[in-house]
């Protein structure tokens, strides 16, 4: 597999960590010493909303400062426009990414409605921005060692 492939497959990696809410999986992508910081990209500028420090920090973080997903509901994070680049151990992605929250409604006691038919429920995206990571290859492989992740909408950390 490519340095690419193997960093593409790591950012996939960490958006299924985040919608499952899955701090120890996350904290496995990251050097031990890892950092991650929050932004918002607001009319004045970048705002640095909050800073990670450690894979355990940024695993207590993943696990309990987001909020839990809602019976029948859960959060897809998406990336797009990925900008690959790599020196040597050294890598990074700039990618843009939405996240959309999913809400099923509940199937009625006495079943659907007659003519009911195709997925029940809510998809509306909440958030938007862009993810920034910094890699370095080890003996284990690639793994994270810098996260900027710069929000769209103001975002309360």
């Amino acid at each position: 597999m490519s340095a690419e492939s193997e960093i593409r497959e790591i950012i996939s990696r960490y958006t299924r960590a985040a919608d499952s809410r899955d701090g120890e999986a996350l904290a496995k992508l990251c050097e031990a010493d890892a950092v991650v910081e929050i932004y918002y990209r607001g009319p004045d500028g970048m705002e640095l909303l909050g800073t990670l420090s450690g894979g355990e920090q940024i695993a207590a973080a993943m696990t309990t400062a987001m909020a839990p997903h809602p019976p029948l509901g859960w959060s897809h994070h998406t990336t797009y426009d990925h900008l690959v680049s790599v020196d040597g151990d050294e890598a990074g992605i700039d990618t843009q990414f939405i996240t959309f929250d999913v809400v099923g409604t509940t199937k009625p006691e006495a079943g659907w409605p007659v003519g009911t038919f195709g997925a029940q429920g809510t998809i509306k995206p909440i958030e938007s921005g862009y993810y920034r990571f910094a890699f370095r290859r080890t003996d284990g492989g690639w793994r994270i060692r810098h996260l900027d992740v710069i929000h769209d909408i103001p975002y309360v950390f």
